[in-house]
């Protein structure tokens, strides 16, 4: 998992779900700040998952185009053999087991 910019900052655009859930924090300006939101994030949505941060200029979701969340998988020779659309609406489980059957039987 890579932990890319906050979906919904409250000083950029915030969601009814968020302020109920208070999940309520500002877009971070410095990487320590990156670390500690996500920190945070992970702990109170459950999360278990081995987590990366990405860098407050966004390197990694630009690169990948991320935002606000996205399935990959890389496949051993480390190309992307699936991308979903943008989640949660995008996802589509179906497909990424398809990918992972294949990508594991080659």
């Amino acid at each position: 998992m890579v932990y890319i910019e906050e979906a919904h900052p409250v000083d950029v655009w915030q969601v009814d779900d968020n302020v109920e859930q208070k999940v309520l924090y500002r877009n971070p300006v410095s990487n320590q700040e990156r670390v500690s939101v996500a920190g945070a994030c992970l702990t109170k949505l459950g999360i278990k998952l081995p987590a990366l941060i990405d860098d407050v200029k966004n390197t990694a979701e630009r690169a990948y185009t991320g935002w606000p969340d996205r399935l990959y998988l890389v496949d051993r020779s480390g190309r992307i053999a699936y991308k979903s659309l943008p989640g949660p609406f995008g996802f589509r489980p179906a497909e990424l087991e398809k990918a992972l059957v294949k990508a594991l039987g080659s």
